[in-house]
C-alpha cells in the first residue's frame, strides 16, 4: 500500500497538472538578434523603418505602394512624408554644402522612433556621410595635387585648344592615359587615405554619437521585428 506522503506527492502533482491545463503555460519566443554584418544591418534598418513610414502613412489614408493619381495627391504624400514649412534641421559642411530637414513628417518620425533623438542623428550621419567629400576637399589643397592636376589638364586638352577649351567630360580612354601620364591618380591614391583619417580625427565626437545612435538603433529595430511572447496551452480538461 502506498503511504500517505507517496500519495500527497503524487495528489499534488497531479493538481499541478491540471492547473498547467488551465491557464496555459507562458513560452517567450526568442526574436532575431543583432546582424553581424553592416550589409544585414543596414537592411534591417531599412526594412523596420519602412515599416514605421508605412504605418504612419496608413494612419493618413496614404500609401507608398501606388503612385498618386493626382497632384494634389502627390503633394500629401510628400507632405506626410518628408513634412512641411521651414527646415528645422540645418547643418553646413566643411565643404560648403548646406543640409536640411524636417523634424515632422513620416520618415522623421520613424527616425525618431529608432534612434531616439532625429536632431542628433541628423547631424551625425549628414556629418559621417560627407566624410570623404571633406577629406578630398582638403587634399585638392595639397600642392602635389594641384600640380598633378595641371597636368591632367594639360594632358586630357586636345592639340591647339586652350585649356578652357578642354572638354568637360574627355572620353574615358582619354582619362585613363592622362591619369598615369600626370601621376593624378597615384596622387589621390596616397592623399586620400591621409587625409580621410584626419577627417575622422577631427570629427571623432561626431563618429562616436553616429555609433552610439546606430547601435540604439539596430536593438530598437530587433525589437520591433521580434515576435510576440505567446501563450501556449489549453483551457480543455
Amino acid at each position: 500500500m502506498q503511504d500517505t506522503a507517496t500519495r500527497i506527492r503524487r495528489a499534488a502533482a497531479g493538481v499541478l497538472a491540471a492547473g498547467l491545463l488551465l491557464t496555459g503555460c507562458v513560452t517567450a519566443v526568442p526574436g532575431p538578434a543583432v546582424p553581424s554584418t553592416p550589409q544585414a544591418q543596414d537592411a534591417l534598418l531599412r526594412t523596420v523603418e519602412r515599416a514605421l513610414v508605412d504605418r504612419c502613412l496608413e494612419a493618413r489614408g496614404l500609401t507608398l505602394a501606388r503612385r498618386p493619381d493626382t497632384s494634389e495627391e502627390d503633394r500629401r504624400l510628400q507632405a506626410a512624408l518628408f513634412g512641411t514649412g521651414p527646415r528645422e534641421l540645418s547643418l553646413t559642411l566643411a565643404t560648403g554644402h548646406t543640409v536640411t530637414a524636417h523634424t515632422d513628417g513620416c520618415l522623421a518620425g520613424a527616425r525618431q522612433t529608432l534612434y531616439g533623438d532625429q536632431t542628433q542623428w541628423f547631424r551625425a550621419q549628414v556629418t559621417v556621410d560627407n566624410l570623404r567629400s571633406e577629406a578630398q576637399k582638403r587634399m585638392k589643397d595639397d600642392p602635389a595635387h594641384q600640380a598633378a592636376l595641371a597636368r591632367w589638364n594639360r594632358c586630357a586638352t586636345p592639340p591647339g585648344k586652350a585649356s578652357a577649351a578642354r572638354a568637360e567630360r574627355p572620353a574615358p580612354a582619354v582619362v585613363a592615359r592622362c591619369d598615369k601620364e600626370s601621376g593624378l591618380a597615384e596622387v589621390r591614391a596616397r592623399l586620400e587615405p591621409v587625409e580621410l583619417a584626419r577627417v575622422r580625427a577631427l570629427r571623432g565626437d561626431q563618429l562616436t554619437t553616429y555609433q552610439q545612435l546606430r547601435t540604439r538603433a539596430l536593438r530598437r529595430a530587433v525589437e520591433l521585428s521580434a515576435p510576440v511572447t505567446t501563450q501556449e496551452g489549453t483551457n480543455d480538461l
